[in-house]
């Protein structure tokens, strides 16, 4: 046996390891009432309050690093966590207490007529393994969904979050461990390296399902070499479609706010669609979005409406002409491609090319062309006259997010917790036989 098959054995054995470890935690974890579980939860967002300097602190390292070996802004705002966002994990788990506990819940049951009663039930999927980067949100967010789902996880959170990361995982089994639960409920991999990753993804039975969430190389890796169940979470070129009948005021807010709140996440606009009729909203749109420093990647007939001199204010930075790579483009930056139609059909047409699958949004006073785009359009989320960050667990009332499915399996868009479960076939009967 060569020394790199001695290691990558070790490896093996390690996730192995915890593995057994997790699936040892979840029978009680499983078993657990709701009130229980919903206290460990209360217990953790506690503890992530009071553990905020020295979580703040490991965050200040890694964004200090990144920020040393010429990390982009984007995986930086990623990376970064402050007061406030600290605030809303804890505010987000705080919010999963608060709802319904799937575990029990009957999809559906009758009476057989042979006599059979039958149901079926929701119960927890077992263990959750989750590799993603950058994101130290990931990390309390999946952890406290598989709480309340009954499931432990393992957790691959990459080498630019690992302090954080580490931190985190400490404050979270402290929390675990001090309700009763197992503290193994909750693990990490970080320290297995890249070779930890290739052993989880490529261990049958590590895992009973595997959640890649990032960039675009990170998820197609593990599509592509995972021999465990995965559910893919897709990058984010998402669409907004300022249709001819677009009120001028609404259009300009929604592109503001869905190009620039945040614009390092997965639900940000980064493709802009201008209906030539609606040239007043187009204008302004330009506007505002220019004066705000937004780098476009225009088309020709988009480069006529742009604004000139003083009207195109202080921040503004030049426009590019657009091309074909654009279309296809997640920025995650203060960029967006911006292309010009004729018509809603045309609009269709231009998203169905280029769409990843995650969001799409439109602008619109027509009814019969909002219900046309919502018919046409094959994403996730499809959006009438709102922003699209809302395409977000916390906004849709599920308290957080694993990530946002962009497959049509049992999980498609946001997945909370009825997406970290899996369903049993619960039939009683007092002796049939089947003839």
């Amino acid at each position: 046996m060569t020394e790199n098959q001695n290691a990558e054995n070790k490896t093996v054995d390690a996730i192995l390891e915890i593995s057994r470890r997790a699936r040892a935690a979840t029978p009680e974890l499983a078993t657990a009432g709701r009130a229980r579980k919903d206290e460990t939860l209360q217990a953790i967002a506690d503890a992530l309050r009071a553990s905020s300097t020295v979580i703040l602190e490991a965050n200040g390292k890694d964004v200090e690093r990144g920020r040393e070996n010429g990390t982009s802004e984007a995986l930086l705002d990623r990376l970064r966590l402050d007061k406030d966002r600290l605030e809303g994990l804890a505010t987000a788990v705080e919010a999963l207490a608060a709802l319904p506990d799937p575990v029990g819940v009957v999809v559906r049951g009758r009476m057989l007529p042979n006599g059979v009663r039958m149901q079926q039930t929701r119960v927890p999927m077992g263990v959750v393994g989750a590799v993603y980067e950058a994101r130290p949100n990931v990390t309390v967010d999946i952890a406290g969904i598989a709480l309340k789902s009954g499931n432990a996880v393992v957790l691959r959170g990459g080498s630019a979050a690992k302090d954080t990361n580490t931190t985190l995982i400490a404050v979270l089994r402290q929390a675990i461990e001090n309700q009763g639960f197992d503290p193994n409920l909750v693990q990490g991999i970080d320290d297995l390296g890249r070779e930890g990753v290739t052993a989880l993804m490529t261990t049958h039975g590590a895992v009973d399902v595997l959640v890649p969430r990032g960039g675009r190389d990170l998820i197609q890796r593990v599509v592509r070499e995972s021999r465990v169940p995965v559910i893919e979470t897709g990058e984010g070129n998402v669409h907004l479609f300022i249709d001819e009948s677009a009120p001028v005021q609404m259009a300009v807010d929604i592109a503001v706010n869905a190009k620039t709140h945040r614009t390092s996440v997965c639900n940000a606009a980064e493709t802009l669609i201008l209906h030539r009729g609606a040239e007043e909203a187009s204008r302004e749109v330009l506007r505002a979005l220019t004066r705000l420093g937004v780098r476009l990647h225009a088309d020709a007939e988009a480069m006529t409406l742009m604004p000139q001199g003083s009207d195109r204010g202080d921040n503004a930075v030049d426009p590019v002409e657009a091309t074909d790579e654009d279309w296809a483009t997640e920025y995650l930056d203060m960029e967006m491609a911006v292309k010009t139609v004729g018509s809603l059909a045309e609009a269709v047409e231009h998203i169905t090319q280029y769409s990843t699958g995650h969001t799409e949004a439109i602008v619109t006073n027509d009814l019969a062309n909002a219900d046309r785009f919502v018919q046409d359009i094959d994403s996730a989320a499809v959006i009438v006259n709102a922003s699209t960050r809302f395409t977000d667990g916390g906004e849709l009332g599920l308290g957080a997010e694993v990530g946002i499915s962009t497959q049509k399996m049992h999980a498609r868009g946001p997945m909370g917790l009825e997406e970290l479960t899996t369903t049993k076939w619960i039939l009683r009967g007092d002796g049939q036989i089947r003839r």
